[in-house]
């Protein structure tokens, strides 16, 4: 994951990207505001760490740039400001900053809050995405499953079956309805086959994957609650 941290003062932005990247992320880094909307202009960034008081262009700026003319407007942004006035974090959150960190910080809980906000940003519902009540998330846009902010890995029939159950919302669907929701019609697999599908499904998803019920002599559905 490539964060941008946007930071005038280069011992912060030094300290900041060191202790970024001794927990696994990439960095990049802007040291004025106009350099800032430069590189987000071109490159592609999984979150902006912000300073308000920058050269050139402010944090503010910066910020009302992702939100309404960046390619990105919905990258997740983290105001890291020495204001700590009640009026400038308001109008930060206000204006779509996902978090608002003042300094001086401490690395570890500036790290433990880009989680955070990186997590919540996964979590986000895009169109035709899903979500259900007790926390499995699907996105067919990027084929994402993730069960409890945990980063599940299935198959891409595994993905389309799973999808297909929650979407109808507790409907039972039968062998055939399920293959014919994601292969179309006169596709060449059998019954069986779907069986193991659902097996290797509820196995990925651990605890959750009870919440597939078989319908016996007809087929699955979809349901978290307890029956």
């Amino acid at each position: 994951m490539k964060i941008l941290v946007v930071e005038d003062d280069k011992d912060i932005s030094t300290l900041i990207t060191f202790h970024l990247k001794a927990n696994g992320f990439e960095t990049d880094t802007a040291v004025n505001g106009r350099e800032a909307v430069e590189k987000l202009a071109r490159e592609k960034y999984e979150l902006a760490l912000l300073d308000i008081l920058l050269p050139e262009l402010s944090g503010i700026e910066v910020l009302k740039y992702i939100r309404t003319v960046s390619p990105n407007p919905e990258l997740p942004v983290i105001v890291a400001s020495a204001l700590t006035e009640e009026s400038e974090i308001i109008t930060s959150l206000e204006l779509g900053a996902d978090d608002y960190i003042t300094k001086p910080f401490s690395p570890k809980i500036l790290v433990a809050r880009i989680r955070s906000v990186i997590r919540r940003a996964e979590h986000r519902t895009r169109p035709g995405a899903v979500r259900t009540e007790k926390g499995i998330f699907l996105d067919p846009g990027t084929r994402k499953c993730i069960v409890q902010d945990e980063n599940i890995t299935l198959t891409a029939t595994e993905f389309d079956m799973l999808l297909a159950l929650i979407k109808e919302g507790g409907r039972v669907l039968s062998r055939q309805e399920i293959i014919e929701k994601i292969k179309g019609n006169d596709y060449p697999v059998t019954e069986r086959a779907i069986d193991v599908q659902i097996a290797s499904i509820r196995k990925k998803l651990g605890k959750m994957g009870s919440a597939i019920k078989t319908v016996w002599g007809i087929g699955y559905r979809y349901a978290e609650e307890e029956e």
